[in-house]
């Protein structure tokens, strides 16, 4: 009988052991009586307030009328900024990406210092489809983004490599409903068995929840979040948060197909590890995969939940980083007078 107890008890310190201690937080977030809340421990907080700041914006550029692109070559994204506007950015871009030391740290780490307007550094190359990423997901995803937006701290936070990326690793991965699947719905919409059963396996239902606890885990919440768990696909009883994140999911899917797999011909096989070492000699840790470019089957780094949110439901506790950088928003050109358009009308 004493074994017995001391069974018991050695096996529920061990299956306790992945909890958190005590005290809990505990926050409604949805309709009453049904516990649409969350919980959070002070200490996990703590721990991503302390992660999560928002780096401060640098001073407003200088009154410039002359534009980057008549001053500098090959400006192929950001050219209709001011110089003043177009250095400035280069300079918190150089803050939120490169590396601090070594032979590649600041601006070397994208450019030729020889020749700035050479493209020879895929660094470069990655970057400039990256700008016209963040663009985009300011311009075309608001819906998700609201009007905070992201920059490229968002999801870098001041390495060249952002955590939370993801590479193949067979052909039945999960994430991949991150990319190219869209099969995600396992379970039945009818109570009992009809003409048209629900034939998901569970291998299925697996692929389904891995999916929802890499969300869950990339946005530090639970299911209830986003659901309601006495009728998780009814969407008229859901919170409104789940309209939100369905639109996130479209929005990574098209930067992944659009943006990341574009350059899979620009990723090379391999990155210098040197740049990405501590003091002690190891990779540092926010990255576990920051001496490759591409995965174990050849792919380069594609985007999820947790490569923006980073374990917050919105990244950065929501800080509106780039309202203050006019260039990571989609150029819209000044309206042309209607007497301006008649000159240039007759001088064709």
């Amino acid at each position: 009988m004493i074994s017995l107890r001391r069974l018991t008890l050695a096996l529920a310190v061990v299956g306790l052991a992945g909890c958190q201690l005590p005290p809990q937080d505990s926050t409604q977030v949805g309709f009453r009586g049904v516990m649409i809340g969350q919980t959070s421990s002070p200490e996990t907080m703590a721990a991503l307030q302390a992660a999560n700041v928002a780096p401060a914006a640098l001073p407003p550029a200088a009154t410039d009328a002359s534009r980057a692109d008549s001053i500098y070559q090959n400006v192929q994204v950001l050219g209709h900024l001011s110089n003043a506007e177009f250095l400035r950015t280069m300079t918190a871009i150089t803050n939120w990406v490169a590396p601090t030391t070594g032979p590649e740290a600041g601006c070397n780490y994208c450019h030729n210092a020889q020749n700035l307007a050479s493209d020879e550094k895929y660094q470069k190359v990655v970057s400039r489809q990256m700008l016209r990423m963040t663009q985009e997901i300011n311009g075309e995803w608001t819906g998700h983004v609201a009007q905070t937006g992201v920059t490229c701290y968002t999801c870098h936070r001041g390495g060249p490599v952002p955590p939370g990326t993801w590479y193949y690793t067979d052909v039945n991965q999960p994430l991949r409903h991150y990319l190219d699947r869209d099969d995600i719905r396992v379970q039945s919409q009818m109570p009992l068995r009809t003409e048209v059963s629900n034939r998901s396996s569970v291998n299925q239902a697996e692929y389904a929840y891995a999916l929802m606890i890499n969300m869950s885990s990339g946005l530090g919440v639970n299911c209830t979040f986003c659901h309601n768990s006495r009728a998780f696909t009814n969407w008229d009883q859901s919170p409104p948060q789940r309209l939100t994140a369905l639109r996130g999911l479209r929005m990574v899917r098209s930067l992944n197909m659009n943006h990341m797999v574009a350059l899979q011909d620009v990723w090379p096989a391999a990155r210098h590890a040197a740049d990405h070492l501590t003091d002690e000699g190891t990779l540092e840790p926010w990255h576990v995969n920051a001496e490759v470019s591409r995965g174990p089957m050849g792919d380069g780094a594609k985007l999820q939940c947790q490569t923006c949110h980073q374990g917050l439901n919105k990244p950065l506790y929501a800080a509106a980083m780039a309202q203050a950088y006019p260039g990571l928003y989609p150029y819209v050109p000044p309206p042309v007078s209607e007497a301006a358009a008649d000159t240039a009308a007759a001088i064709e």
